[in-house]
């Protein structure tokens, strides 16, 4: 090891994720790689003579890892201004109704796109995993200075739109990572298809799944408001077959089709009963929570301790500014904190870091502060009281925008 490339970089706290914190602790990098974290003494004898950078008052910890979110939706943030429409669907519509008025692309859709990327970067999350239906996104990898996956989903559910979209797919390059909406607006063997092009290119698959609860009387029964919806927009043509159990199962339904596995990220996952949760864990489905969307939306709870005790860490996603005023994992996990108060609060901080990097298929290089991962640092103040490792993840899961994070320079 060049003594020259080391660096140690010592706090109060280093909070791992992987493993407990560590008092007076340290993380030794080199060369943007995390070599070593351990006890700042246990380095100090390891590496003699390697200057230590101090962070008094602080804990370290892991970058962020925003699991979902729409950028291209950022010039939108007015909508959540507005009053509850008192629907999923009515919000939908009003959701339309911006986009067709302000527009889809364009500077002022690139310039809010941007301005979020840079408010992320800023409060510590160095992954993204987006969503769009332009290509918004993959514009904005380059201007990025962690890691962002821009993922276009597709959307179709009548019978005549699989062929139309199977044919936009098949132009796409293998760089371009391709998903479907939901199960309620995308066709099942236009969904298979997409699975089966995640599975060969080796990406994630990340889907919208039982977000309203309306979903469950459409894929149980085709009918209710999601119907009605998609029959005015012209797109129920009566192909669409409800799930053969007639239970409106959302993780039941995506089983049956084939698209349950380790890769795919299902988004929301508010209304699923007990059975589908045990599904979920037994086929390793990842799962990502949104907290701060469901409260605007009005969607409901996730069913956060059973996820977890079903062996399940969750990512947290921010969704966007047209369903969330504030796009912070901080306030994400503070949100859920108050919605979950029996939940321990190093769990939720490891879904704000691992869940998310995992979610990704991003945990061998984000999530944990572990050797071989990326040296992505954050230094973040800490107050007096937190004086043990729970008072610290206490902390950094209540502390909300108050966090201020500051990156280390690796």
């Amino acid at each position: 090891m060049r003594a020259a490339a080391l660096s140690i970089h010592t706090a109060p706290w280093v909070v791992p994720v992987s493993r407990p914190p560590i008092a007076d602790g340290g993380v030794a990098v080199s060369d943007g790689r995390i070599v070593a974290v351990d006890e700042a003494s246990a380095l100090t004898e390891r590496f003699p003579g390697i200057a230590k950078t101090a962070h008094p008052g602080s804990a370290l910890t892991p970058a962020l890892v925003n699991a979902h979110t729409h950028l291209e939706l950022s010039h939108l943030a007015g909508l959540t201004d507005e009053p509850y429409p008192g629907s999923f669907t009515a919000w939908i519509s009003r959701l339309l109704e911006w986009r067709d008025r302000l527009g889809a692309t364009g500077e002022a859709a690139e310039t809010a796109a941007g301005r979020v990327l840079v408010e992320q970067y800023a409060g510590g999350v160095s992954a993204i995993g987006d969503i769009g239906n332009t290509r918004l996104g993959r514009a904005l990898t380059a201007r990025f200075p962690g890691t962002l996956l821009p993922f276009r989903e597709y959307l179709g559910l009548a019978a005549w739109t699989v062929e139309k979209n199977l044919e936009r797919l098949a132009l796409e390059g293998d760089e371009a990572l391709c998903t479907g909406h939901a199960p309620y607006s995308t066709h099942p063997r236009l969904l298979q298809q997409l699975k089966a092009r995640a599975g060969r290119l080796g990406h994630p698959f990340p889907i919208h799944l039982a977000e309203p609860a309306a979903e469950q009387e459409m894929l149980g029964r085709g009918t209710g408001e999601l119907v009605e919806f998609v029959r005015a927009r012209g797109f129920w043509d009566g192909s669409f077959q409800p799930s053969a159990s007639g239970d409106g199962g959302s993780v039941r339904y995506l089983d049956a089709l084939g698209l349950l596995d380790e890769r795919t990220l299902c988004v929301h996952v508010i209304h699923v009963d007990a059975d589908e949760i045990r599904l979920l864990a037994d086929r390793g489905v990842k799962v990502c929570l949104c907290p701060g969307s469901n409260r605007l939306l009005r969607t409901g709870r996730a069913p956060v301790a059973a996820l977890v005790a079903a062996g399940i860490l969750p990512a947290l996603g921010t969704d966007s500014l047209a369903s969330n005023p504030h796009l912070s994992l901080w306030r994400e996990m503070q949100l859920l904190s108050e919605d979950h108060p029996g939940i321990d609060p190093a769990t939720i901080f490891a879904m704000a870091t691992r869940g998310g990097a995992e979610a990704l298929g991003l945990g061998d290089r984000y999530g944990v502060l572990e050797p071989g991962r990326q040296a992505d640092l954050l230094a973040v103040p800490l107050p007096p009281t937190a004086a043990t490792a729970a008072a610290v993840h206490a902390h950094l899961v209540t502390a909300g925008d108050a966090a201020a994070p500051v990156r280390i320079p690796s």
